[in-house]
């Protein structure tokens, strides 16, 4: 059973930065598809960033793209999520989210992932 702990979360005003992280364990880490997601309330949860653990390959969502950045640490099992130039509209749960094992990464589709952690605030303000 593969565990996502998020953390990283807070408030900061527009144009800032913040790096989610999160930690994946009890499972195979490598060959393994991370995402990121987000949801506010009243809104569908969306995917915004996926990472392939095997390579690095990325995949961003059109609304975070050129300003969020995925990578890793193997090291350390874990995945981050750099957030730039935040806007408002940025303000949400985010929540990190894996496939099984060795399953393809090209999918931002919240059905095609298995696992979840239990998210992380984020709040952006103008």
């Amino acid at each position: 059973q593969v565990q996502l702990v998020e953390s990283g979360g807070g408030s900061v005003q527009a144009g800032g930065s913040l790096r989610l992280s999160c930690a994946v364990s009890g499972g195979t880490y490598l060959r393994r598809c991370v995402a990121w997601f987000r949801q506010d309330p009243g809104n569908e949860r969306e995917g915004v960033a996926t990472i392939y653990t095997r390579g690095g390959s990325t995949l961003y969502a059109d609304s975070v793209k050129g300003r969020f950045a995925s990578s890793q640490d193997m090291a350390k099992n874990t995945v981050y999520l750099q957030m730039n130039s935040l806007e408002p509209e940025d303000t949400a749960m985010y929540y990190c989210a894996a496939r099984e094992f060795g399953v393809p990464c090209s999918t931002l589709a919240r059905g095609d992932y298995t696992y979840w952690g239990q998210g992380t605030q984020v709040t952006v303000s103008s």
